[in-house]
């Protein structure tokens, strides 16, 4: 197993576990039991087909289509957890810490920069979250560069993991929910804008996914990676990922404290992670001499 499949399968059995705890109060949890068990026995299938035989489309499963599956319905299982096991949300506090530091609230002190242009090129810019790691992974794997691909691979999905873990422990759902009230304007795009921000609404509704930015974390992971193994990438991710960093506070989805919070998610990514993936890599190489 790779070390990010050893992570895949500790995370899902952590978030089994905490759904056993808290199945009386979870309307779901059988459910959602069911979908962490799926998607443990799918990955036990992939790298057994995975050692046996080689080809093309069962490596684009294993290494793209199957982690962004996992991701996608770990994240999507949280909306049916959190309001059961965590009901509290702490967004008065985060309310309370950005008033404390810019003395304003800093989504409606940005009021004064909205124009439709700036605020398209910023969901675009938003947007490219889900881009940016799948175009880095394929440029590692059309390089043939396995071992930056999986590496890279399980920093991207560690910050992911530890990212819900954050919004378990403090859930919040934004600013664009807790203090529209305050703002004067509606932000309003060309054409893209409102068409995105009313599907992202719709598929993650009030997740309370604010807390910490995993928008932030997870791109600076990429960009970190980029500027290590991909230099002429970097360079081309660079001006995207700081529009993006701009956008979470622009469009409303987040806290300043929640950019603060997702770059230091970012740091602990990266030191945890790194040491942790040299351990599982090491007794990896050991059991294969074995």
């Amino acid at each position: 197993m790779r070390p990010v499949d050893i992570l895949t399968f500790g995370f899902l059995a952590f978030l089994f576990i905490i759904t056993i705890i808290f199945k009386k109060q979870i309307p779901n949890a059988y459910l959602f039991l069911t979908v962490y068990l799926s998607l443990a026995t799918a990955l036990s299938l992939l790298i057994h087909f995975k050692k046996r035989r080689d080809g093309k489309i069962l490596e684009m499963i294993y290494d793209f289509i199957f982690p962004t599956i996992v991701v996608v319905f770990t994240f999507d299982s949280l909306g049916g957890l959190i309001p059961y096991i965590n009901p509290v949300t702490y967004d008065e506090l985060l309310i309370k810490l950005d008033y404390m530091i810019f003395n304003a609230h800093p989504t409606v002190a940005l009021e004064r920069f909205t124009t439709p242009i700036v605020t398209e090129l910023l969901q675009l810019a938003y947007t490219s979250y889900y881009f940016l790691p799948v175009i880095l992974g394929v440029a590692l794997k059309v390089k043939g560069e396995k071992t930056q691909f999986d590496r890279g691979i399980f920093l991207v999905i560690l910050c992911f993991f530890l990212s819900f873990i954050g919004y378990i422990l403090m859930p919040a759902i934004g600013p664009r929910f807790t203090i529209n009230h305050l703002q004067s304007t509606e932000l309003h795009g060309i054409f893209l804008r409102d068409i995105i921000d009313s599907t992202l609404n719709a598929l993650e509704g009030k997740k309370m996914d604010a807390f910490p930015s995993g928008h932030t974390a997870v791109t600076l992971v990429v960009l970190y990676l980029a500027y290590k193994f991909q230099r002429v990438i970097f360079w081309i991710f660079l001006p995207l990922v700081l529009a993006l960093l701009v956008s979470t506070v622009y469009l409303r989805y987040h806290y300043v404290v929640d950019i603060i919070a997702g770059i230091l998610l970012f740091v602990l990514t990266i030191y945890i992670g790194d040491k942790f993936y040299n351990k599982l890599e090491k007794s990896g190489r050991e059991e294969l001499k074995i």
